[in-house]
């Protein structure tokens, strides 16, 4: 029952969280100040194989799982200076569905809300001239979605999430720029953890910090065409359900492509990546992002 309790809560976890606070090509390039932007964005994953502390577990109920989910993204963005520093501020609300299959298929498809998202961030130094900048950010997200202890799968995770990040870009040579950025998140209990922890009536679960690494090389190939890679390494975020502790460290490594277009009636960007080595948890087999931001 044990290794069933451990198999059963990454259902919840694993895929209706990311694992960083993933950025684009140029998100660390400090914004021109009063603008309002909103931004559409799909994303599609699909996780596969369950890992249990490196190796591939097959234990029924998990010989060929599926897991995917749909979301569509809704973001409002302004951006303005703070004590003479450039700045930005948005809040951001999922919407979306997660969907078990293969020999999964026998639990129930969550559809609904996620929780919304605040976010705001600032640059201590900015370098337009020699395209240098160092930003922070923070974030906090609200246990607002839609979530049901009776069922592992939900698209609210019941909980306060925070989030503190710091990047830095600068020009290598010519049209390419360098980025690395690093960010520690936070979790707030759940108290309400029942179907996704085994356990007939509502139990608590708790997460220590899961602190992640993104760097890359950003390259722009003209005025309306830009692409970039991103490396990524996340560690930590073991889980405690009650009083007992689930020693299912996150160890994962992945990388993410992107590609961006800037026109006149907006900036389209394509993302893909997945997940290269994992330890603990249903490994990311695709991850699929499409953006559009426009401004009013």
């Amino acid at each position: 029952m044990q290794i069933f309790r451990f198999l059963l809560f990454a259902l919840v976890i694993q895929p209706t969280i990311s694992l960083a606070v993933d950025l684009q090509p140029n998100d660390i390039v400090a914004p021109l100040p009063n603008k309002n932007h909103a931004m559409i964005s799909y994303v599609n994953t699909d996780n596969t194989t369950y890992y249990r502390n490196g190796s591939a577990v097959s234990a029924r109920p998990y010989s060929s799982p599926d897991i995917g989910t749909q979301l569509a993204n809704l973001r409002l963005v302004t951006s303005y200076t703070f004590n003479g520093l450039p700045a930005v501020s948005y809040l951001q609300l999922p919407y979306g569905t997660i969907k078990p299959g293969g020999s999964l298929a026998a639990y129930p498809t969550a559809t609904g809300i996620g929780d919304l998202t605040l976010a705001s961030a600032f640059w201590p130094y900015s370098d337009r001239v020699n395209r240098r900048y160092l930003g922070i950010a923070g974030y906090l997200s609200l246990p607002t979605g839609s979530y049901n202890s009776q069922q592992p799968f939900n698209t609210g995770e019941n909980r306060y999430k925070s989030d503190i990040q710091m990047g830095y870009q600068q020009a290598i040579i010519g049209n390419l720029d360098g980025m690395v950025a690093v960010d520690t998140m936070w979790f707030g209990g759940n108290s309400q953890c029942a179907a996704a922890c085994n356990s007939p009536t509502n139990t608590s679960l708790n997460q220590k910090p899961l602190t992640s690494t993104q760097l890359g090389p950003i390259y722009k190939l003209n005025q309306t065409y830009t692409v970039g890679a991103s490396y990524f390494y996340v560690a930590g975020g073991a889980t405690t359900i009650g009083s007992s502790y689930q020693n299912n460290v996150i160890n994962t490594q992945r990388f993410l492509l992107s590609g961006l277009a800037y026109y006149p009636f907006g900036r389209i960007s394509l993302q893909y990546g997945r997940d290269m080595e994992i330890k603990n948890g249903f490994v990311e087999t695709r991850r699929f992002i499409l953006r559009y931001t426009t401004e009013f």
